[in-house]
């Protein structure tokens, strides 16, 4: 793959900030459940919030692959962070860019830009995830503006949010074709964010429930059109599959770089226990898989920034790269031995902050039923080509 000289220095650029100032605090900060006003600001001023807005609204305009390679070397120095990056500039920057008014776009893409407001997307319900077309929050309109209630479950950013894409529904007869999406500020009556979730891994990045009761919000918030919502949600799919195959890389990446570390200090019966072709061949398969990973996730990069059709191709990276992610995370683990197993060492947080990726943004069973689908649709079986993807 070859990539520009713009997208070799966003790269690079965001490396750098990642090293000089996401890996030193990620520790304390993954204790403390947050990452520190302070460090967006930062985060902000460096570019990372608006890497693909256009100028007139703060960024930089940067590529879809650019992007992608930014997200892996966020993931491979600060964990969960990559995911308020991926939220932020996928689920909310980038969304508002493509379907906002220009009064809508004016009133919050410089703001998101620069990192003074961070937004979150709110789809997931407690009893609707992959299947959208089971949301129960609701939005009636009431004159000028609509009325929504109802809860969303595991949104990210929902405590450090500044503004809420709400997906509601409008047209309960239409199921998934009656959804409409609101932009909610932070500070609207009747929104109420929950406490952050105790989870497994991504510590550092805040998830929790928000409520909407009796929370008016003006007509004029609609993003794009009434009852549009559905269409607009599977215009994200690709775009963040790839974005969250590109962050199990940079967690296998990272992984893989502590265990070649350890293996070529640590000694074992007079030598390095690297030296030894069983632990050998476990580093060359880890290397091989993530090299392949990282590969098909840019080729599938270029697919999306073309505007080609590719949600099988998207569903594939974000499989076979998170299935890699886990295997090359416990791999790392083996090596270390028993110090893989203590939160002392990088390892442990890096497997536990990899499981999520075969959950969020589509189960890797839902990836398997689009794939599968797309095979059946090309021998025109039937049932082909049924369900959401």
């Amino acid at each position: 793959m070859t990539f520009s000289a713009d997208e070799i220095n966003v790269r690079d650029a965001t490396a750098a900030f990642a090293r000089r100032v996401l890996a030193p605090g990620l520790r304390a900060w993954e204790k403390a459940g947050a990452i520190p006003r302070p460090v967006l600001d930062e985060m902000g001023a460096a570019g990372i919030f608006g890497m693909m807005m256009a100028p007139e609204w703060g960024g930089s305009g940067a590529s879809f692959t650019a992007f992608i390679l930014a997200v892996e070397e966020i993931a491979a120095c600060g964990g969960g962070i990559s995911t308020t990056v991926h939220v932020h500039n996928l689920g909310a920057g980038l969304v508002l860019e493509r379907h906002g008014t220009p009064a809508q776009k004016s009133a919050w893409l410089p703001r998101m830009a620069g990192g003074e407001c961070i937004g979150a997307f709110c789809l997931t319900e407690p009893q609707a995830g992959s299947d959208a077309s089971n949301l129960r929050t609701r939005a009636v309109r009431d004159g000028d503006h609509y009325v929504l209630n109802g809860a969303k479950q595991f949104i990210t950013n929902a405590r450090i949010a500044g503004v809420f894409l709400v997906v509601a529904v409008t047209e309960p007869a239409h199921r998934a074709k009656g959804l409409t999406i609101f932009i909610v500020p932070n500070d609207t009556p009747g929104l109420r964010v929950g406490p952050a979730e105790d989870k497994l891994g991504q510590r550092v990045s805040d998830t929790a429930q928000v409520f909407f009761e009796e929370c008016r919000v003006p007509a004029a918030n609609v993003l794009g059109t009434v009852d549009g919502g559905y269409a607009l949600t599977l215009s994200m799919l690709s775009d963040g599959r790839v974005s969250v195959a590109a962050q199990a890389v940079g967690f296998a990446r990272a992984a893989f770089e502590a265990a070649r570390k350890y293996a070529f200090e640590r000694e074992a019966f007079g030598q390095k226990i690297a030296a030894h072709q069983a632990l050998a061949f476990r580093l060359a398969d880890m290397d091989t898989a993530i090299e392949i990973a990282r590969s098909y996730v840019h080729r599938v990069a270029r697919m999306v920034e073309r505007g080609e059709c590719c949600a099988r191709e998207a569903s594939m990276a974000k499989l076979f790269a998170t299935t890699m992610a886990e295997r090359v995370c416990t791999d790392a683990i083996q090596i270390h031995g028993g110090y893989g197993y203590l939160e002392d060492y990088d390892v442990a947080r890096l497997y536990r902050d990899q499981r999520v990726c075969q959950i969020y943004e589509g189960t890797n069973d839902m990836q398997r039923m689009i794939i599968s689908r797309a095979l059946a649709a090309e021998a025109d079986l039937p049932g082909a080509g049924r369900g959401s993807g």
